[in-house]
């Protein structure tokens, strides 16, 4: 193959997985807000706004406990976030596709680097949790999510 033809590819390719990239880019204003809006948000109030499912899953609603136990005095009731503390989940960067199930245990076990929004650094959550708790702490995210569109 000429080696002109495979250098256009590669550029394609990488010029392609930038413009997906930056299309999942967040900022930290809240989901539904229009710019002027943004302004008025006060420190530690919702980034999104959330609708919440009329019945959860029997796992999603044990899920709800331990993330109000756990998970929301940094990322919100419902997964909304809090302005100035930590991204909400209930966000298209969290989606299934994009961050999986996986990506909420690792980050709960072992923190995470701030690699999509200027919150800083998570820390790995300091009370454990087992398997079934993490499970049903995403369940309870993930049916958050579908119910605001996100899949």
């Amino acid at each position: 193959m000429n080696k002109g033809l495979i250098g256009a590819l590669v550029v394609a390719i990488i010029a392609a997985a930038g413009w997906y990239w930056t299309q999942g880019q967040a900022t930290k204003e809240p989901v539904s807000a229009s710019a002027s809006d943004v302004s008025q948000v006060e420190a530690g109030a919702p980034l999104a706004d959330v609708i919440v499912p009329a019945e959860f899953s029997a796992q999603a609603r044990l899920g709800e406990t331990y993330y109000n136990a756990v998970c929301a005095a940094c990322h919100g009731t419902n997964a909304a976030g809090k302005d100035g503390v930590a991204p909400p989940f209930v966000h298209r960067i969290y989606q299934p596709g994009h961050h999986g199930d996986m990506a909420f245990v690792l980050a709960a076990r072992n923190g995470v680097r701030a690699h999509h929004w200027s919150f800083g650094d998570m820390p790995p959550v300091e009370q454990p949790l087992t398997d079934a708790e993490l499970g049903a702490i995403v369940a309870y995210v993930r049916e958050l999510q579908r119910t605001n569109g996100i899949n």
